[in-house]
């Protein structure tokens, strides 16, 4: 019995070596681009960009590493997008805190993250969430990521006049992503195993002529950026303020629900999800989201959280821990060559986030929509996360009116009592957050 076999259990789960890795690799490509945009966007702040790569790509490399071989599941993290704003743009610039102040309230909530794992408060959690809202999380995040492929790639713009509309097709980046689309389609349509990792390679290569991106040159290649400059950078005598509350609540609020709705979501198109709605070591996941936040604090970087283009991995075949082992590994290897890794333009993996939304709207079919009270709170959880651009949205709206509705139409009953304590939370953070 081979090591990878007798870690991951691929017999079991009807995979093999070649497909897991393959699976890790595209998840790999449809995410680096968290490496350019994590440093750029947290340097504002200050903060040595440099030293700020170098953190992204620890903090996901042990993340993911954690997620292999504690949780034996296909899934990547890295530093959440949206979390990552939130730092920067609320916390820094509109309540004027330095970044210090930040990277202690992330250091304060993955603590909190790891005690209520062990606990089992958040696999509670993840438990009394509806069936059908479950379903419907699936199909949101599919769209809230083709949603994402099409903005990064200039197909979709910000509107004159209309909240969005159509991009400039004849634009270099779009050019690249049609011709990434089509060709994951045609690969896709004759069965090629890998058909999003060689549209992402084959738009590549396509946007070097265009302009989009190009070949990195020798001398960037200069070695790994030290972390010096922001590690184990706190301000542990702000702990005990109000405004560390509410910034410590925001940040377990959102990360907890996106995080728990990557693992629904992705779970469900992956079969994972057994017949009684519950995700296989859930605990273990969620565990190792909340170790890799904690290390992020300290090595530098914004909240760590499972990505939802893990999705991409799972859709090439991935379904154990050797997918996100691939995918850490790939993270580790940046540190060394990021140049190669950051030559791959949004435009050329935005086909793939796009197919991907498609892959993951297959649940779609077994949602009740016969019965409105189980109906209008899946649609909801479906169309408010690409409009409100978060998952954690998409779930309150879900939660919210499923509780409204059956207690409105007197059966209060078939409501899970946690469900009730959700629908609170959610109420407490719409008032007061």
């Amino acid at each position: 019995m081979s090591f990878f076999e007798k870690t991951f259990k691929l017999e079991e789960f009807n995979t093999n070596v070649k497909t897991e890795m393959l699976a890790g690799i595209t998840t790999f490509m449809t995410m680096a681009y968290i490496l350019a945009v994590n440093p750029a966007m947290l340097s504002e702040t200050g903060m040595d960009m440099g030293a700020v790569f170098t953190a992204t790509a620890l903090a996901s490399f042990v993340g993911t590493l954690v997620m292999a071989f504690y949780a034996n599941l296909p899934f990547a993290l890295a530093p959440g997008m949206g979390l990552n704003a939130f730092f920067v743009y609320t916390v820094v610039f509109q309540m004027g805190y330095s970044w210090q102040f930040a990277l202690t309230a992330v250091l304060l909530e993955g603590i909190i993250f790891i005690i209520l794992t062990i606990f089992n408060v958040r696999e509670a959690i993840i438990n009394c969430i509806p069936t059908n809202v479950k379903k419907a999380i699936s199909v949101g995040i599919g769209l809230f990521i083709a949603f994402i492929g099409f903005t990064n790639a200039g197909l979709i713009v910000q509107g004159q006049g209309v909240p969005l509309m159509l991009g400039d097709l004849k634009a270099p980046t779009s050019l690249v992503a049609i011709f990434g689309l089509l060709l994951i389609g045609m690969l896709l349509a004759k069965n090629v195993k890998g058909a999003l990792f060689f549209g992402i390679l084959g738009a590549t290569i396509i946007a070097i002529p265009l302009g989009v991106t190009s070949i990195p040159s020798i001398e960037s290649f200069t070695g790994v950026p030290s972390l010096k400059p922001i590690l184990f950078q706190f301000e542990f005598d702000k702990i005990f303020t109000i405004d560390m509350l509410i910034v410590l609540f925001t940040f377990l609020f959102v990360d907890m629900f996106d995080t728990v709705g990557t693992l629904i979501g992705v779970s469900e198109k992956a079969g994972m999800i057994d017949e009684k709605g519950n995700i296989p070591r859930v605990k273990q996941a969620l565990m190792a989201d909340a170790i890799a936040t904690t290390f992020g604090a300290i090595v530098g970087t914004s909240t760590v959280t499972t990505y939802v283009e893990s999705a991409s991995g799972v859709s090439e075949g991935g379904r154990t821990g050797l997918t996100a082992l691939t995918t850490a590994i790939m993270f580790f290897l940046a540190l060394f060559f990021a140049p190669i890794f950051l030559m791959i333009p949004g435009a050329a993996t935005a086909p793939a986030l796009i197919i991907v939304g498609l892959f993951m709207m297959s649940p779609i079919k077994t949602i009740d929509f016969a019965d409105y009270t189980e109906a209008i709170p899946a649609f909801l959880t479906i169309i408010m996360m690409p409009l409100a651009y978060a998952i954690s949205e998409g779930i309150i709206f879900g939660i919210l009116s499923y509780v409204i509705l059956k207690v409105l139409t007197g059966r209060y009953k078939e409501v899970p009592v946690a469900s009730y304590f959700l629908a609170l939370l959610f109420v407490i953070k719409i008032l007061f957050v």
